[in-house]
């Protein structure tokens, strides 16, 4: 009990969510499929968006979850349910798990299936490159500089230059086309850089 008020008590974020209830299997499988193509997170059913704890029937709840991961989400999400009493009343924790076949898509309306990833408190449909950048592994290089100041590194290139392309961060930072697209993704989905990819050539600032 303890332990789930501490959980509240950090607010929603790129890792957890609060809901009520869930009513909408489409809408909620936005959310799985954006933790499954993130780093994984939580949902809380059973608490409203300001905290407060107001409690469900966890199988009613379970029965519109696994609504929504049958089919609304492709392929299916994969996640553990564990029921926490509280005084208010049953909280349904979602774990949803890092998923290893990035990325899942979720169904908007009939023949339009679309991926999400989570930034910050909320679930973001993707552009195509950072669509195409879930799938890949890690590049296999050998870089002594740690992620954390490769990072800092283009954060502070696009400080100096204000917007840049993929093609201009390799060239700037001297590095494969790979590793500066999983680098940006990455700095995208932290909410630290923002990808305009609406125009003739995408290009990237800061957030």
């Amino acid at each position: 009990m303890q332990e789930m008020l501490l959980l509240i008590l950090k607010g929603e974020s790129d890792t957890l969510e609060f809901k009520k209830t869930i009513t909408n299997p489409d809408r909620i499988a936005r959310t799985l499929v954006s933790f499954a193509n993130t780093r994984g997170g939580q949902i809380l059913v059973g608490v409203q968006d300001n905290g407060t704890i107001c409690g469900v029937d966890p199988e009613e709840e379970k029965h519109t979850l696994e609504q929504a991961i049958s089919f609304f989400c492709d392929p299916p999400v994969r996640v553990v349910y564990k029921e926490v009493e509280m005084d208010e009343g049953t909280i349904l924790k979602v774990i949803v798990p890092e998923s290893a076949t990035k990325p899942h898509l979720a169904k908007v309306k009939e023949g339009d299936w679309r991926s999400y990833v989570r930034v910050k408190d909320e679930s973001v449909q993707t552009s195509k490159l950072v669509e195409k950048s879930l799938t890949l592994e890690p590049a296999q290089e050998t870089i002594e500089e740690p992620l954390e100041h490769q990072h800092q590194r283009l954060l502070l290139l696009l400080q100096k230059h204000r917007k840049l392309t993929l093609k201009q961060v390799m060239h700037h930072a001297n590095l494969s086309r790979r590793r500066a697209q999983r680098l940006l993704v990455e700095l995208v989905l932290q909410g630290q850089v923002r990808l305009h990819d609406k125009e003739k050539e995408p290009y990237f600032t800061l957030s």
